[in-house]
């Protein structure tokens, strides 16, 4: 006896990875660099040692599930900092809520907001093509379909939900958009954001805003969605949005992170975590809360992507259809085949990415827009990523 709908959930990708690799064995004489996972490898910062060491009396105590009411102010005021805010737009009570993470957060969001049906019919789940396996995990668990929406160079891989017949929007409960996208580093435009927060409006449905690589750019800061909140004037409703510590701060053990929006939902979350007990202990809380009030460590950490992108930018110039993306960490490259050339690279290089074609679906059209790139992460210290993206290079030229 057991839950038939983890039928409809598909293996992770790195699960499908370590089967196209399983029986290949790489180079004896080249280090083998995981390039697959977007696993920050960054030093974490000294002040999270010093808050664990701080705080370290209230490891016997369970911690509430709102979170302390330092965390939730340190997370308002970073909001309305890093998107200028007006005062008191966001209120630390009713606006925000720590998660364990955002990973368990997004797919959680689907068991508070996803109706049995809507309007009559099966409810949908909207999501970038390519996606973020817990999207389709949250659609799947919560009874509903998933559609996924192309996220595509010809539209700057960011998903257009305007697009979508009326049908489907009408029976819309929860649309997933990352931005800084997850793989291709697109980020949207505020008005694309104030866009999609009306169209979440006039069909009744609630917009995620996964911004997990917001403070991961090279020029400019990227809007979120609170921000477009805030120039539409009309508050919060319909709107959750999600970003942790994870590779803001090289942190991702800590699991530290938080959700804010539309104070109706971040209640009913309240209410549903709860019985989940998905908490951060009071001493990870102290230190994330300490680092959410830090930005010295944050630039230090850009500027480390910053670098290790100027090399992938000399390295690869004009080929495999490099862009330097305007957020986040990854690099999509235009490799033909995507398992073919994840296949070689490990073969000839060690080197190990991630098949596109394992982030996306097939459209309507029987192509899946993840075929032909691979993903790659820039997770390592620079001169592993140089080595790893020069070996590449070569093995793919």
């Amino acid at each position: 006896m057991y839950n038939s709908r983890l039928d409809g959930l598909t293996d992770y990708p790195f699960q499908r990875l370590s089967a196209l690799l399983a029986d290949i064995t790489p180079p004896a004489d080249v280090e083998p660099l995981a390039m697959s996972i977007g696993e920050p490898q960054h030093p974490a910062p000294d002040l999270i040692h010093e808050e664990l060491a701080r705080h370290a009396t209230e490891w016997n105590k369970y911690p509430p599930t709102a979170g302390t009411k330092t965390y939730r102010r340190a997370v308002a005021d970073w909001l309305t900092q890093r998107y200028s805010l007006p005062t008191d737009f966001i209120d630390p009570d009713k606006n925000t809520l720590p998660v364990a993470g955002t990973r368990e957060a997004l797919f959680m969001t689907g068991e508070l907001v996803v109706p049995p049906e809507k309007n009559g019919q099966v409810p949908a789940v909207l999501m970038p093509n390519p996606f973020y396996q817990v999207y389709l995990g949250a659609a799947v668990m919560a009874g509903a379909e998933p559609v996924f929406v192309p996220a595509t160079k010809d539209n700057g891989f960011i998903p257009d939900f305007q697009s979508l017949d009326g049908d489907v929007l009408n029976r819309t409960a929860l649309a997933y958009l990352c931005s800084p996208a997850n793989p291709q580093g697109s980020v949207a435009t505020l008005d694309q954001l104030k866009n999609a927060i009306a169209l979440a409006r006039k069909h009744d449905f609630v917009l995620v805003g996964d911004e997990c690589y917001s403070e991961i750019y090279s020029d400019t800061p990227p809007p979120g969605l609170i921000e477009a909140c805030a120039d539409l004037g009309d508050g919060l409703g319909n709107v959750l949005v999600f970003n942790s510590l994870s590779k803001r701060s090289s942190a991702p053990g800590l699991r530290a992170g938080f959700v804010a929006g539309d104070p109706d939902l971040i209640t009913k979350f309240q209410r549903l975590r709860s019985h989940a007990g998905a908490v951060q202990p009071l001493p990870v809380m102290a230190a994330a809360t300490a680092l959410w009030r830090d930005e010295a460590h944050v630039e230090a950490n850009r500027s480390l992507y910053r670098q290790k992108f100027d090399d992938a930018e000399n390295i690869f110039g004009d080929h495999f259809g490099f862009s330097r993306p305007a957020g986040g960490f990854f690099q999509w490259l235009d490799v033909g085949d995507s398992c073919d050339a994840t296949v070689k690279l490990w073969r000839d290089g060690g080197i190990k990415v991630l098949p596109g074609s394992y982030l996306s679906r097939p459209g309507t059209d029987g192509v899946s827009p993840g075929d032909q790139y691979i993903r790659v992460a820039l997770v390592h210290d620079r001169d592993a990523t140089k080595t790893g993206l020069t070996r590449m290079f070569e093995i793919l030229s």
